[in-house]
């Protein structure tokens, strides 16, 4: 994971932030650290604990000195905001697909997150107490887009916000930012995307084959508006779109393997706290693929 992390920083990123910095730490070794921390399920003192206790590990980060957690949480806020995340995230694509650019069948969808570490059973025990001290209500919560390869579940673009809101207002944001790397053959998405609109953005503007259920509005037995929408009515893919559920995969494995909520408390923060979960995941997708599929042991080692 260390090594893939900085393999990823290395391409991604210049070793240090300005000319006049203190080069205590490089830009690298921090953004492992923070990879280090997600794949761990633990917070920057947790971590910085961690590389107390591991010595080697130490050693694999070329670290002469082990980090404060404060310049973990620093740094965050420097190498996690958008503009940095778009090159971390590129580089993880180009170490996964070298020179290929063409995805054959990729997917869209959203989900929300937890604000808080509780458990679900005990929040739905406070919210069937009868005192208003006791009642528990979610008005917002941070929300992560994604658009992944269904054949071997790498994200490709992400969208971090916060939530509720449709899901039909991040389709272009999402696939825009993806053909920013890659280019798109086939494109699913679930009902919650369905717009002419985006059809024709998709189709018309960039070649992308969309699939989408045209079952957005009021049920009815007219047919859609729209030329692309009527087409999804009558030459709708099924067994193509049954990848579609792959999306729901890396969704899953996200949140199984880091957890289903975010530490950070404000809106950037929790912005911040998505990103880093997307780059974690692929870049752990980056160490199955390399060290287990294809038995690279110096594969990171540059």
């Amino acid at each position: 994971m260390v090594l893939a992390a900085l393999a990823t920083a290395r391409r991604a990123l210049p070793p240090y932030r300005h000319r006049n910095s203190p080069k205590k730490f490089t830009q690298h070794q921090l953004f492992a650290c923070l990879v280090l921390k997600n794949f761990l399920r633990t917070d920057y003192r947790g971590v910085v604990a961690h590389l107390h206790d591991h010595p080697t590990l130490v050693a694999i980060l070329g670290l002469k000195h082990i980090p404060h957690f404060t310049t973990l949480q620093k740094a965050s806020r420097r190498l996690l905001v958008t503009a940095r995340v778009r090159r971390l995230l590129a580089a993880t694509i180009r170490l996964h697909m070298g020179r290929r650019r063409r995805v054959a069948s990729s997917a869209v969808d959203s989900t929300g997150l937890e604000c808080t570490s509780a458990s679900g059973y005990f929040v739905k025990r406070r919210s069937r107490s009868d005192g208003p001290e006791k009642t528990v209500v979610y008005h917002h919560y941070p929300k992560l887009g994604v658009v992944c390869d269904t054949r071997c579940h790498f994200v490709l673009a992400m969208h971090a916000g916060r939530g509720p809101r449709p899901d039909v207002d991040e389709f272009r944001p999402l696939v825009a930012e993806a053909l920013r790397t890659v280019t798109l053959a086939r494109l699913a998405a679930d009902a919650g995307y369905d717009s002419e609109s985006n059809h024709r953005f998709a189709r018309q503007e960039h070649h992308i084959r969309t699939l989408i259920p045209p079952k957005r509005g009021r049920p009815t037995d007219k047919p859609a508006r729209g030329h692309y929408r009527r087409l999804m009515q009558v030459r709708f893919d099924s067994a193509a779109y049954h990848s579609r559920s792959q999306v729901e995969t890396v969704i899953s494995m996200i949140k199984r393997r880091q957890g289903p909520h975010v530490h950070g408390r404000s809106y950037w923060s929790q912005c911040r706290d998505l990103h880093l979960l997307v780059l974690t995941h692929n870049v752990m997708i980056l160490v199955i693929i390399e060290v287990f599929y294809r038995a690279g042991q110096n594969c990171f080692s540059q």
